[in-house]
């Protein structure tokens, strides 16, 4: 006891210090040199792309002469030997019935689950690194500090039509509740990112809650639920490879034919869903108009549809160019006749095709199934199209998703993708005089490239208006800048190059007028040569407490964006900065950007050392295979921050 007493008053000093240093760290913590992993208090929500997500068996499947058979939980999609060695097995597990998009009576897929489900497709030493989607925006989730239940992943068949995945799976039922989970574990609305086609199912989502929610608690549920929504090369308005895939099939790199490819496409509802539409023909139309035309021959109008006044001025329906032509420069009866002219007008079809004429088709011609009804007689796959197109589309009773996107009702929307990456927007077609599937010849492939420049694979002249900029290898600028529409008036432009800099290259304009085509009203300077840039355009006054932002990304390709490394740190700034109570400017600043990770640090030939060696050193590490690998951040700390240089 007499030893106790002695040090009791060392105790008491001990813990005076105590307090005192927990009191300075926490008074840093607000202004000072603060580690981000504390800072981040959403849950995100991963809505993955088309074929992004892995299928598995849900039956047992007898492959003849092959030890390979399918059982249940096996994969499906994606098994790239079962690919290989039992492609009859596999294509019973993968294709659906193409008119009520039932399973194969001798086996069944669905998708699989977690988070697994959406980082690589193909688990493997070599199928894994080539598969890979989600992986790395998970690897730098995690290296950040961000709770593992924070980090929630999406799955959903992506073969069926919107309507089926909740007549089927309820999956739109289940969402709900799982962003009302998150709520319940966070306190606060989810953070949502969303890739490629996984942007319309988000949009059926938000359709969807209008018949699930009372009208007064609609908008307040959102806000409630849902904080931020990141669309993620986002098709907006379709993109053009879907009709390749419709016509003549897209293998995705897997080792099957295109024939194959088409047959397994076109029997899911969902191809339908990122068919090109036009700008002009909105849910809530106000006039009827032509939509297709002859080329060089006078406009013949078909089915009227319901479009606004400015599509008489846009023969391509603001695409650049015709999506789809058809060369019948060979005689009919050469052609080999899929549909007997007796059936098709039975099923109210009847081909228009004339011989010796060139016809052309807008998005509008694709969307209402005109060159569906068009092709019949050539192609048997055109009437289960149609039957498609009506029923799970143009008679969805919650939305038509081929319709031109309104700003969804959430409180912060970023829209990001690359651009000036050539990118198909249209093609050329001729009757092959061969059966199903094969009975269509692609004769020339029609792109956009850096600029908007449209060229064509054959060096023929391409017709057409080109966009201001290149797409991002899959869906055309003019579908990916849609969501430039939901920008204000005046909107602030700034130019950073995508790694980390000092803020000596920035390009900056204040309340720029947006014109009519959702073009700025700014001349930006040319880009130094080698750098890539990201352009910022952003909104926070139009719409009072609400925040809109669309990233442009120079030549980032639509399947790699979701890991690209200037797409993740920007991202994550933008959720410290919304989640931090001393944040002042509405987005963060562009002027500086600091390495956050080793990827950042880089070899300076000019000086032959590290770049910015106040961040970086370089520390060789065996496996590095040239100097910038070995460029990484001081002491391999945590990466740190001024943060209050971000608000």
């Amino acid at each position: 006891m007499g030893e106790g007493n002695a040090l009791r008053p060392f105790r008491l000093l001990l813990l005076f210090f105590a307090l005192t240093l927990d009191r300075a760290l926490n008074v840093a913590a607000k202004g000072g040199d603060v580690n981000m992993t504390a800072h981040v208090p959403y849950t995100t929500i991963l809505f993955p792309g088309f074929a992004s997500s892995r299928l598995r068996a849900w039956a047992d499947l007898d492959c003849p002469l092959s030890p390979l058979d399918f059982h249940p939980l096996d994969y499906v999609w994606l098994d790239v030997k079962k690919v290989v060695a039992v492609p009859g097995c596999w294509l019973k597990c993968m294709m659906l019935d193409a008119d009520n998009q039932t399973d194969h009576p001798d086996c069944k897929s669905r998708p699989d689950t977690g988070l697994g489900a959406v980082t690589e497709l193909d688990p493997g030493y070599l199928t894994g690194p080539l598969s890979s989607i989600w992986r790395e925006m998970i690897s730098w989730l995690v290296e950040f500090g961000v709770d593992p239940a924070a980090v929630v992943a999406v799955p959903y068949d992506f073969r069926l039509p919107p309507r089926k995945l909740q007549e089927r799976d309820l999956f739109f039922s289940r969402l709900k509740n799982t962003f009302e989970m998150a709520h319940l574990q966070r306190g606060r609305g989810a953070i949502v990112l969303a890739h490629s086609l996984g942007n319309n199912v988000f949009r059926y989502f938000i359709e969807f809650l209008k018949g699930e929610l009372a009208p007064r608690d609609y908008q307040a549920w959102l806000d409630r639920h849902i904080h931020a929504y990141h669309a993620i090369g986002a098709p907006f308005l379709g993109a053009a490879e879907s009709m390749k895939a419709a016509l003549t099939g897209l293998t995705f790199g897997l080792p099957i034919s295109e024939g194959t490819a088409r047959m397994m496409s076109n029997s899911f509802g969902s191809s339908a869903w990122m068919f090109p539409f036009s700008r002009f023909c909105p849910m809530h139309p106000t006039r009827k108009c032509e939509r297709w035309r002859h080329k060089g021959q006078p406009a013949t109008p078909t089915a009227p549809v319901l479009c606004k006044p400015d599509a008489d001025a846009d023969p391509y329906a603001a695409w650049p160019t015709d999506v789809l032509q058809f060369d019948m420069g060979k005689p009919q009866e050469e052609a080999y006749p899929a549909v007997s002219e007796e059936a098709a007008a039975a099923a109210g079809v009847v081909g228009n095709l004339s011989p010796g004429l060139n016809y052309s088709y807008s998005p509008a011609d694709i969307a209402d199934g005109t060159v569906f009804r068009d092709i019949a007689l050539l192609d048997p796959d055109a009437g289960k199209m149609l039957h498609r197109l009506g029923k799970y589309y143009h008679d969805d009773p919650i939305l038509n998703p081929l319709t031109p996107w309104e700003r969804p009702p959430i409180k912060n929307v970023y829209c990001t993708y690359g651009v000036d990456l050539r990118t198909e927007v249209g093609y050329k077609y001729e009757p092959s005089g061969r059966p199903y599937p094969e009975n269509w010849i692609m004769t020339d492939v029609m792109y956009e490239g850096e600029g908007g420049a449209l060229t064509s694979r054959s060096g023929s002249p391409v017709e057409g208006r080109p966009s201001a900029r290149g797409g991002d290898t899959t869906v055309p600028y003019h579908s990916l800048s849609w969501c430039k529409e939901w920008l204000g008036p005046t909107v602030n432009v700034t130019r950073a190059p995508q790694g980390a800099h000092n803020g000596s290259d920035l390009f900056v304009a204040v309340n720029v007028h947006k014109r009519s085509d959702s073009s700025v009203d700014v001349e930006i300077p040319p880009p130094f040569p080698g750098t890539r840039y990201t352009t910022f355009f952003e909104d926070s006054h139009s719409i009072p407490g609400w925040r809109t932002a669309v990233w442009e990304m120079d030549r980032v390709d639509h399947r790699s964006i979701v890991r690209h490394a200037a797409f993740l740190r920007e991202m994550f700034l933008e959720t410290i900065h919304e989640s931090h109570h001393q944040a002042e400017h509405p987005f963060v600043p562009k002027d500086t950007r600091s390495p956050l990770r080793d990827e950042d640090c880089f070899w300076d030939y000019g000086r032959a050392r590290c770049a910015m060696p106040e961040k970086c050193e370089y520390r060789y590490v065996f496996g590095d295979i040239h100097l910038g690998q070995s460029c990484r951040l001081k002491n391999n700390l945590p990466p740190k921050t001024l943060l209050q240089h971000y608000l």
